[in-house]
């Protein structure tokens, strides 16, 4: 029987995750890198991708890699989701990297895995791993097209870009046009790449890479917004511990008190469906409807969550200054990220043989 319980070296790697996000990710820090014209915090990336080597975790020690598994990343990634960090881990430590292992590119594997180059994957985030995907001309040795909602296309220095002749081909993003797209979540901005006869190398064939990118994106995103569903239900039980009514703690209130005890049920099921899907990753086994039904359930509990606590904070909640509309813009951009909750149900319905009438 698989034990989705943590173990100790993982609750390690959690609190020194944690700690560094302490330091680096504060909530005015990410506030304030929202309004300014780099989003990104790549002195955070940088300690963890390059300081304690997590960009790694999924590359084979052979490779330049830290050899661990996808149970590992989701542990990363519940913290990321809780701190909402402005870093491009799932779109190149995850998405780009798995898109590589699947097509055997040690080179650049190991240049991501050490966390100096990021790498991020030319499909749109709102694309579930069954679904179509565009793709760019290849035509005399060069590319030629547009694709847009690209998470953290901004900060790649490889784009990893599916051709019409099958092939998956890196390209240099200096040799791409990249233009910054309007984002509800200002902490992972989407951007439109262009391509005017850039070079590519090949890579090996897309559709079994992005298949298999697409996949593991989905099943540890829920990792992310258990990390942030996890946040919001905590953030919110202290604060109604302190704020007080009628000369009593609004978390006493009967009401209340049903209300964050819904919300628990639901983030103690989503740790489950999240924790399975990374173990079903990590074992090559049933990943599928492992996938399917962590990302059927992830996305309406993560928003939940934050909608709760934008209206148990009440006034304070709708300010700028609190974090609060952070989670909730992350929560809603995840809902339809590699794929909807109902394009997630749909695929469990052809996997599982319950398909409708």
């Amino acid at each position: 029987m698989t034990d989705l319980l943590y173990s100790e070296e993982e609750e390690a790697l959690r609190s020194a995750v944690r700690d560094l996000l302490a330091d680096h990710c504060d909530a005015p820090g990410v506030i304030a890198r929202t309004e300014s014209d780099a989003p990104h915090d790549l002195a955070a990336w940088k300690a963890l991708g390059d300081g304690m080597g997590l960009a790694g975790l999924l590359v084979p020690e052979a490779q330049g890699g830290q050899g661990a598994t996808h149970r590992e990343v989701a542990v990363v990634l519940e913290e990321l989701g809780r701190a909402v960090a402005p870093v491009p881990y799932l779109t190149s430590a995850v998405v780009a990297t798995e898109a590589l292992l699947a097509c055997g590119d040690g080179e650049l594997l190991a240049e991501l895995a050490s966390g100096r180059r990021i790498g991020a994957l030319a499909v749109a985030l709102n694309i579930a791993p069954d679904r179509a995907y565009r793709v760019v001309r290849h035509e005399g040795g060069a590319l030629h097209g547009e694709l847009t909602g690209i998470a953290d296309a901004a900060v790649a220095d490889v784009l990893l870009v599916p051709a019409d002749d099958g092939g998956l081909y890196a390209v240099d993003a200096a040799a791409a046009t990249v233009v910054p797209q309007v984002s509800l979540d200002l902490t992972r901005p989407l951007a439109t790449v262009r391509l005017d006869g850039a070079a590519g190398r090949l890579l090996g064939d897309a559709e079994p890479a992005v298949r298999r990118a697409l996949r593991a994106g989905a099943g540890l995103l829920a990792s992310e917004q258990l990390g942030l569903a996890d946040w919001a239900l905590t953030e919110t039980v202290r604060y109604l511990k302190e704020r007080k009514q009628f000369n009593r703690p609004v978390g006493g209130f009967q009401a209340v008190k049903h209300r964050l005890a819904q919300l628990w049920l639901e983030v103690v099921n989503l740790r489950a469906a999240a924790r399975n899907a990374a173990d079903a990753l990590a074992r090559g086994e049933d990943a599928d409807i492992a996938v399917a039904v962590a990302q059927a359930y992830a996305a309406p509990v993560a928003v939940h969550a934050a909608e709760e606590a934008l209206q148990l904070h009440a006034g304070i909640g709708m300010t700028w200054e609190h974090p609060i509309h952070l989670y909730l813009k992350r929560a809603k951009a995840d809902s339809i990220a590699y794929g909807t909750a109902g394009a997630h149900r749909s695929a469990l319905a052809e996997l599982v043989d319950l398909r409708s009438p």
